[in-house]
């Protein structure tokens, strides 16, 4: 399947884009090689190759999840410059428009 100007053209209105004509001669050339190699791939004898889902082997590098005793609430906020009995205090962020 050969590309044809007509067919840049055409993907260049789709995309919204204006070609010069010298411009539209290059990217037919381009894409007419590009697919000229992957017609190359497809002369390859794939028969014995295993499908991959990746090129390299992937393997989990992530600790085991271990359940752990958390920070206490007092100890949270023992140096907490502003708080209340549970929570932290924070300056007003959010102005409140009526």
């Amino acid at each position: 399947m050969a590309i044809a100007i007509k067919d840049v053209e055409h993907i260049a209105k789709l995309a919204k884009l204006e070609f010069t004509d010298a411009e539209k001669e290059k990217f037919t050339h381009q894409l007419n090689q590009i697919l000229e190699y992957v017609e190359q791939m497809n002369k390859l004898d794939t028969s014995n190759v295993e499908p991959l889902s990746h090129v390299i082997e992937l393997s989990n590098v992530f600790r085991a999840d271990e359940v752990k005793q958390g920070v206490s609430t007092e100890e949270a906020l023992k140096n907490a410059p502003s708080k209340t009995e549970e929570f932290f205090k924070v300056p007003k962020v959010i102005n409140e428009k009526s």
